[in-house]
């Protein structure tokens, strides 16, 4: 009864983006609105178009189903359908299906009288696809450079961009990438832990309140960054982590073409290992 009575205050028309009172009300638990018709639209026609992609190469096993980009030779114009148009459309329909329901969240946003750190999350995802099918493809010239889409044909797409850089783990914003990702897993693993060793006492003890997880992690740790602070440093380091995913793929190609362990070189041969003596190999500048 009390989620209902909190419902009320929310559930009231206004705090639209566009479009005014159309799409402006609910069913049942969802909101609908002008976005969320824009995002159910482009979705239906992204996903026809993808079985119609299946239907005309003959192939219904989920796993071996791909759309793929056009051939290098098109470049950045409009490819015929069969040819990597239909992966054209679709990546414009995706675009427009998850930007409509980035736009939802906000329009929920405002009549819950919160932040957008959630559509805010999501845009930032949103900008890593649109990283690696527009500005990476547009960046070397090509839609060809944009990933297929299907479940094996993209696994190894990631693989094959991997190999071209002989080894794509020495890339210095997938490092840092990496690093954002495995903290993340690791912070909120903390903050997951205490919270259900808090809320779930042995029998006969008490639940605990934010106040003793303070102090639990004041002994362990020597801080506690406190039940809002938590948040916002995991909302930081996972954004952190996609941030870097980004930069990590649009520098491979558009700016670096060798292999990535080449990028250290100049690092690791400003001195002779066991020597201590510089090394003659030109390091930058020199």
């Amino acid at each position: 009864m009390a989620l209902l009575s909190f419902e009320k205050k929310y559930r009231v028309r206004g705090g639209t983006l566009i479009g005014g009172d159309l799409f402006d009300y609910w069913m049942g638990p969802f909101y609908v609105g002008f976005f969320g018709v824009t995002a159910a639209m482009f979705s239906a026609l992204g996903t026809a178009l993808i079985l119609y992609g299946a239907a005309l190469q003959g192939v219904w096993n989920p796993f071996l189903i791909t759309i793929n980009p056009p051939d290098v030779s098109y470049g950045l114009s409009m490819a015929p359908l069969k040819l990597g148009g239909l992966w054209q459309i679709i990546t414009v329909c995706a675009l427009g299906a998850f930007i409509s329901w980035a736009l939802r969240e906000v329009e929920i946003c405002r009549k819950l009288g919160m932040g957008y750190h959630v559509p805010i999350a999501f845009g930032v995802a949103i900008f890593a696809y649109f990283a690696l099918v527009v500005i990476r493809p547009v960046l070397l010239g090509a839609w060809a450079h944009g990933f297929p889409y299907g479940i094996f044909s993209h696994l190894d797409w990631v693989s094959t961009t991997g190999y071209e850089f002989g080894n794509f783990h020495y890339n210095p914003a997938h490092m840092i990438a990496i690093t954002f990702f495995f903290t993340t897993t690791m912070f909120l693993a903390l903050h997951g832990s205490v919270i259900l060793s808090a809320s779930n006492p042995g029998r006969g003890e008490e639940m605990k309140t934010s106040a003793h997880e303070d102090t639990f992690f004041r002994d362990l740790l020597g801080y506690s960054i406190g039940p809002l602070g938590v948040h916002r440093l995991g909302l930081f380091l996972a954004l952190s982590a996609v941030v870097f995913s980004i930069v990590c793929i649009v520098i491979a190609g558009p700016y670096w073409t060798e292999a990535w362990d080449q990028w250290w070189l100049p690092l690791w041969h400003l001195v002779e290992p066991g020597t201590g003596t510089p090394s003659p190999y030109p390091g930058p500048g020199m």
